[in-house]
């Protein structure tokens, strides 16, 4: 299948495809003799994998661990569950970093008197 069908069937856009070839997490596409790539049900089936590893947040390099070790059947599942325990960790430490965000600018909004005085803590704050 050409490189749209292929985006069409997995849900990656052509451009990201392209990208994923050219820094090694999907193998390069065959070519017909005009030069055009052609993919396999494999390809798509991988590309749905990573779009799927993307909307979880992981990373290309986990991503590229998660795609070998998916491949390979004799792996061992505690190294899959290490990289997701690690990623869970990472999204736990993100999301206690914007929830301290979220309060402090809550806190700031509470304080700002929103009127027609120039005193504003918001601004305060960002500029000390």
């Amino acid at each position: 299948m050409t490189i749209g069908d292929a985006a069409k069937a997995s849900g990656v856009n052509a451009k990201l495809i392209r990208y994923y070839e050219s820094i090694g997490l999907i193998p390069e596409a065959g070519r017909t003799a005009s030069g055009y790539r052609v993919y396999s049900g494999t390809d798509v089936n991988v590309l749905r994998f990573i779009k799927r590893a993307r909307t979880l947040g992981f990373g290309i390099e986990r991503i590229q661990k998660l795609v070998g070790l998916w491949q390979d059947r004799s792996r061992c599942s505690s190294e899959v569950k290490r990289i997701a325990l690690q990623h869970i960790d990472e999204l736990d430490a993100k999301i206690a970093e914007l929830q301290a965000m979220r309060d402090t600018l809550h806190e700031l909004a509470d304080a700002c008197h929103g009127d027609e005085r120039p005193e504003c803590p918001i601004l305060k704050d960002l500029s000390s």
